[in-house]
């Protein structure tokens, strides 16, 4: 690097190199992820960004970058109400629905009042 411009240059081309690749891997990522698109048509995007990177890329975004966004939003939503019944199923009960089934239990005559003070407090801690 001769000179402080060239150091300029390859910073930013750099920067634009960076910028490409994530495009090109959400539109790939995009692709496998769009059950509506044929496998054809899947085929011929994939050709088209080895072929004419930049000018596929710059296209498949602005064809298909609604869709794009509706697909992510939808497997974001689809990863997150996953995680959350997961929780759910390993966390168990509140402790207000332990209580309440505690309860439950009392009023029938199945426990007595000390286990259910008892468990009230397991509950509570």
């Amino acid at each position: 690097m001769s000179n402080f411009w060239d150091f300029i240059w390859l910073i930013l081309s750099t920067f634009v190199f960076v910028a490409y690749l994530l495009i090109l891997f959400q539109i790939i990522s995009d692709l496998f992820r769009d059950h509506e698109l044929g496998g054809g048509s899947k085929a011929l995007w994939l050709i088209g960004l080895i072929f004419l990177p930049m000018l596929t890329a710059l296209i498949y975004v602005i064809a298909r970058g609604n869709g794009m966004a509706k697909r992510q939003r939808a497997a974001l939503e689809r990863s997150k109400s996953e995680a959350e019944n997961y929780i759910r199923q390993v966390a168990g009960k509140s402790p207000a629905e332990q209580i309440a089934d505690a309860k439950a239990l009392l009023d029938a005559g199945t426990i007595s009042q000390e286990e259910f003070a008892k468990l009230k407090a397991k509950a509570l801690d």
